[in-house]
Formats: C-alpha cells, sequence, structure tokens
C-alpha cells in the first residue's frame, strides 16, 4: 500500500515536471507555426507586396543578364582581346586541359565580367562568382575551391581588394591545385595538404596596380579592356533594345552612344531611361528626338557630361579661374570626398581632355571653357624675338 502510494507520488511529482517543458514546446510550437504561417500568408496573399521589391530586383538582374552576350561571336567591341580568347578556348579543348588563369583589368562597365561569363559557356563548364572584399580569410575561399569541378572557373571580381593573406592562399592553388591548411598551434600545428580539381581562376580588376607583383604574375593571360568606339556603342544599343523589344532608330541609337562615355555600362543606362520616357510619354519608339529630349531631362549633354561633371567644371573655371588648383580644394568646395573626384567625375575628364593633371593642380582646357560657353583666357604672347646683332663698326684693318 505504502509502495503503491510512493509511485503515484513520484508520477504526479513527474507530471508536474513534465507539464512547463510540455508548455514551452507547445510555445515555441506555436511561434514557429505563427512564423510559418505568416510566411505563408506572405507568399500567398501578401505576395503583392513581395512582388514590388524583391520581385523587382530579380527581374531587373534577369533583365540584365538577358543582356549579356553568351558567346564570344555575340560580343561587340573588343575584338582583339576576343579572338585571343577564342584561341586559348579552342586550345583547352583540343589539348583537354583547363583554361589558364586570365585577369581582365579596365576602368568600369567595359565587360570584365561579360567576358568571364562567356567563356564558361564556350567551354561547355560551370563558374563561381564571388568579389575581392567578401574574402577576408582563407577560410572564406576554401568552399568556392573545394566544390569546383574539373575545368571549372573561378571568377572573383575587384581582385586588387584580396588581402595579402588570402592572396598567398591562392598561389599553390592556382599553381599546383593544392591548398595547405595548417590545423592547431605551436608545437602541435600539423599541414594538411588538400588536392584540388584543375581549374581556371578569373580575376577582374580596375586597378591592377594594386596587385602585388607574384599575384600579377601568375595569371597566364592579362587583358586590357579600351573604352568603345560611338559605332560599336551604338550596335550594342539597337541589339539591346530588340531584346528589351523596343523600337528605336538609328539614329536614337547613334545618339544615345555619343553621350555614353564610351561606355556600356552607361549606353545600357541611357537605353533605359530613353524607354521609360518614350514609354511614359510617347508611343514606346524611341527616336532621335525623344532620345535628345529624354537626355535633357535627365541633364546629360551632347558631349555626355553629366550635371556633377558641369559642376566639376564650374568650379574649376569661375572660382578658381581654371587652376591650377589641387583637388583637396575642389572636393572640400563641392561638399565631395577627394576620393569620389579622382574615381568617378575625373577619369572621364581627363580622357576627353577638359582638364589637365599637373603637379601643381588641376588645370581647366581651352575644351572646358568653350563647354560651359566661355572664352578661353588668352594665352601669353611670346616674347619679342631679339633684333638682329648689328654689324660691328668698322676698324683700321678693314679693307677700304
Amino acid at each position: 500500500m505504502g509502495k503503491s502510494e510512493g509511485g503515484a507520488r513520484r508520477e504526479r511529482m513527474e507530471e508536474k515536471a513534465e507539464r512547463p517543458a510540455g508548455r514551452e514546446a507547445m510555445a515555441r510550437e506555436r511561434v514557429l507555426g505563427g512564423a510559418g504561417s505568416a510566411a505563408g500568408s506572405a507568399a500567398g496573399s501578401g505576395g503583392a507586396v513581395g512582388s514590388r521589391f524583391s520581385g523587382t530586383d530579380e527581374e531587373s538582374r534577369r533583365r540584365d543578364a538577358a543582356l549579356r552576350p553568351k558567346w564570344l561571336r555575340e560580343v561587340i567591341g573588343q575584338r582583339k582581346v576576343a579572338e585571343r580568347l577564342a584561341v586559348a578556348v579552342a586550345a583547352a579543348k583540343k589539348l583537354g586541359e583547363p583554361l589558364g588563369h586570365i585577369l581582365f583589368d579596365g576602368p568600369p562597365g567595359l565587360g570584365k565580367t561579360t567576358f568571364a561569363t562567356v567563356l564558361p559557356n564556350e567551354l561547355g563548364t560551370s563558374i563561381q562568382m564571388t568579389s575581392g572584399p567578401a574574402l577576408s580569410k582563407p577560410a572564406d575561399l576554401l568552399p568556392f575551391l573545394t566544390n569546383l569541378e574539373e575545368g571549372a572557373i573561378l571568377f572573383i571580381d575587384e581582385i586588387h581588394r584580396l588581402p595579402r593573406v588570402v592572396e598567398e592562399f591562392l598561389y599553390p592553388a592556382m599553381e599546383d591545385y593544392r591548398i595547405d591548411i595548417v590545423l592547431g598551434e605551436g608545437v602541435h600545428a600539423r599541414t594538411i595538404t588538400m588536392r584540388l580539381k584543375r581549374f581556371t581562376l578569373i580575376g577582374a580588376t580596375t586597378r591592377s596596380g594594386l596587385l602585388s607583383g607574384p599575384m600579377r604574375d601568375r595569371f597566364k593571360m592579362h587583358e586590357h579592356l579600351e573604352f568603345y568606339s560611338v559605332e560599336e556603342l551604338a550596335q550594342i544599343i539597337r541589339v539591346n533594345a530588340a531584346k528589351l523589344h523596343t523600337p528605336i532608330t538609328p539614329e536614337a541609337a547613334e545618339e544615345l552612344a555619343r553621350r555614353s562615355r564610351g561606355t556600356p555600362r552607361i549606353a545600357n543606362a541611357r537605353l533605359y531611361w530613353a524607354r521609360s520616357y518614350a514609354a511614359a510619354r510617347h508611343e514606346g519608339v524611341i527616336t532621335a528626338d525623344i532620345a535628345r529630349a529624354a537626355l535633357d531631362m535627365a541633364e546629360v549633354d551632347p558631349e555626355g557630361l553629366d550635371k556633377n561633371d558641369r559642376r566639376y567644371l564650374e568650379t574649376l573655371i569661375e572660382l578658381f579661374g581654371g587652376g591650377p588648383t589641387g583637388v583637396e580644394a575642389l572636393a572640400a568646395t563641392l561638399n565631395l570626398a577627394a576620393d569620389t573626384l579622382a574615381d568617378e567625375i575625373e577619369p572621364y575628364l581627363l580622357r576627353e581632355q577638359y582638364i589637365i593633371r599637373s603637379p601643381r593642380g588641376r588645370i581647366a582646357t581651352p575644351r572646358a571653357w568653350r563647354a560651359l560657353g566661355k572664352l578661353p583666357p588668352a594665352t601669353p604672347s611670346s616674347p619679342p624675338s631679339s633684333p638682329p646683332p648689328s654689324a660691328s663698326p668698322p676698324t683700321l684693318f678693314d679693307p677700304s
């Protein structure tokens, strides 16, 4: 009897102990269930909200990807680079070897990523993409290297921003297709060598001079991309307009190309804006007049200068008399960072000879004065030439 009472008492105590745990489990289940139902309702009834934001971003990504060429034969411009890459691809296929490591350098928007995404299609392999700032330590690189297939491509954008320790971790991977992993510390440390499948590393950089010499020398090919001509940009605009199902006249394509600074990325941005303008205020067809009106509304002048460029030139000419002026003084006056001026505004002005960068500072050229509708200052006149030496006076020994 006592024993049965003790057993019943223990059962009641265990039941009380289990009750809070059961309530906690039920609470967790309700929370998780609520989150799941909320997610389900967001995916269902709230789908319209998601489509307005993430759906739009996904659509723009798909649209940008759709505008990229898929094959080397579809690439417009950079013909010498495309020809050399075609030779390298054909050799890799014929020899049964992976493509050699390639470094693309050049200003932003000229097609470095486009070339990197075209090559896997030519080789019939896969590609993994990352960027230098995302790889802060060697462990961040391990998933990319270990998951590569035979002959696959690893693309690292902004490779000049790789930390030095990650660069050195890549050296044996690029040369011998292996990585060395150190386990433990001190006297107990040991190194494990892991073999990798043969792969191709493609790096893209806007500042190849910041790459270390050993890293730069490990690339078998180093291709520099140049700016595009107006004719090449006009062809790109016509092709992409057809992909977007947007009618455009050849004159309009040339007008957009002329104001695109020799850069396909800017040309695509001009095309998108002209397309939106034509759809909102006209019948959707981009003509030369509509293209000019759209770009005038965007404050892009016929020379391709935008409002920031003109503000820079106005400050340099009207406030500093055309220079020479230091970049720090210009940055403080414009309320912009000096790096912003040097990296975003000045490259185009320098390339198109609107300004000169001298040891004493920036100087506006006559073209910059004319772009603002001003007369360039008169150049100082050259000093008068010295008169010819007068005849020496006669002497007693001169013949009569």
